[in-house]
């Protein structure tokens, strides 16, 4: 749990980037919150701390779903253009933030580098045929968020997925439609622009990605089907 300070930090910051996909310098932040820049920086470090947020060199790298730099994903709404930090992160978006239902979200393929682009709503699974292939185990993901966000990417087809794991040396994760990457993001982040927040942890949602359609140890799910 959070002290009110720092919970106050989480918010600001989540709003922020909900708001305008981008975050105001440090000071800004703190004027704002009524707080000195060491309590700030203080409090910051607690929400990172906590597993809210991911800093790098004592900045905001990512805020699920959002990130402060490109991490392959661009995730266009009708006012805001978002960096997404992952597959899953780009399509929680729109079922996140209330004034963007519709976002146009963009990538290439890691393998062939075709570009790919998606209609993302609230209301319908997007059209494609494309599949995403994510490296990391749930239960693996933290304390290295951002390595793993970096590898739930987006390929045209599993041929794909699998000329690029022979080129990298990668071992094959979970590979799913983009049906369930969207029911994965439907709900994922309920809550996140809401205070106070208790955050969900990956490792404890075996019910939720159940729900989804995901199985199998890579989501903490008896392997009883498609993975």
């Amino acid at each position: 749990m959070l002290t009110d300070t720092a919970e106050r930090v989480r918010h600001a910051v989540y709003s922020a980037l909900a708001r305008t996909g981008a975050l105001p310098a440090h000071e800004a932040l703190a004027d704002g919150l009524g707080l000195s820049l060491p309590d700030f920086a203080d409090a910051l470090r607690e929400v990172a701390e906590a597993r809210h947020i991911v800093l790098r060199d004592g900045e905001v790298e990512m805020a699920h779903p959002f990130a402060t730099r490109s991490f392959g994903f661009s995730v266009m709404g009708p006012h805001t253009l978002w960096w997404g930090g992952c597959a899953w992160d780009a399509f929680a978006i729109p079922h996140l933030v209330p004034g963007a239902p519709d976002v146009l979200v963009a990538t290439r393929c890691p393998s062939c580098g075709t570009a790919h682009a998606w209609n993302v709503t609230r209301d319908a699974v997007p059209a494609g045929e494309q599949v995403a292939h994510f490296l990391t185990p749930v239960d693996r993901i933290w304390p290295d968020a951002a390595h793993a966000c970096e590898n739930q990417l987006l390929f045209c087809s599993d041929d794909c997925v699998a000329a690029w794991l022979a080129r990298t040396g990668r071992p094959r994760g979970s590979v799913m439609s983009l049906e369930t990457l969207w029911r994965l993001a439907a709900h994922w982040y309920d809550g996140r622009l809401d205070s106070p927040y208790e955050r969900r942890e990956p490792v404890a949602a075996a019910e939720y990605f159940r729900s989804v359609g995901l199985r199998g140890a890579f989501w903490g799910l008896p392997d009883d089907g498609e993975a």
